[in-house]
């Protein structure tokens, strides 16, 4: 199964957005797909929220797909903090990861996928190196609250297929 992780706290974003575009591209090509926000997370450290989080979803995912929005060149802290206070060893070691980054300038947060890549990395999971920025993000979205561009979609269901298959 693959987590989709929407990597803000924001309500309503487009990275949010993002992530249930992907999942409507997994139902449709039958992947095992979750998708969870970062919304519920209030606190800097493990408390009942945070270990429940880690217990339902993060320890029985196998592969996770990162939507890394931008904040100030990098990806957010909320992201990060997600990181910092999980089980590191039963979380992430020996999974696998995919990124997209979402941005509404035109670089697609290819620096914070790089940082986030990195810090990956040092816990031990393997990230894909094919990686998806998504520049101007909220002129891919429709009234549905979905990307509607369709070379995005097709794209999008590449990474996924690809992944899948990772």
């Amino acid at each position: 199964m693959i987590l989709i992780i929407a990597g803000t706290n924001r309500v309503g974003s487009n990275t949010l957005k993002v992530a249930n575009t992907y999942k409507a591209i997994a139902d449709k090509n039958g992947i095992a797909a979750e998708v969870i926000s970062l919304t519920a997370l209030t606190s800097l450290g493990r408390d009942e929220t945070f270990i429940d989080l880690e217990k339902k979803h993060l320890i029985p995912a196998k592969k996770f797909l990162f939507i890394s929005p931008e904040y100030n060149g990098s990806f957010s802290g909320v992201l990060k903090l997600l990181i910092d206070n999980s089980d590191v060893k039963q979380v992430l070691h020996g999974k696998k990861a995919a990124l997209t980054g979402v941005a509404t300038g035109r670089a697609g947060n290819l620096r914070g996928m790089d940082h986030l890549t990195n810090i990956l990395n040092h816990t031990k999971i393997t990230v894909l190196p094919n990686k998806l920025p998504l520049s101007s993000v909220g002129q891919l979205i429709g009234s549905t609250d979905l990307i509607v561009d369709e070379n995005t979609l097709s794209i999008m269901e590449n990474l996924l297929k690809e992944f899948n298959e990772f």
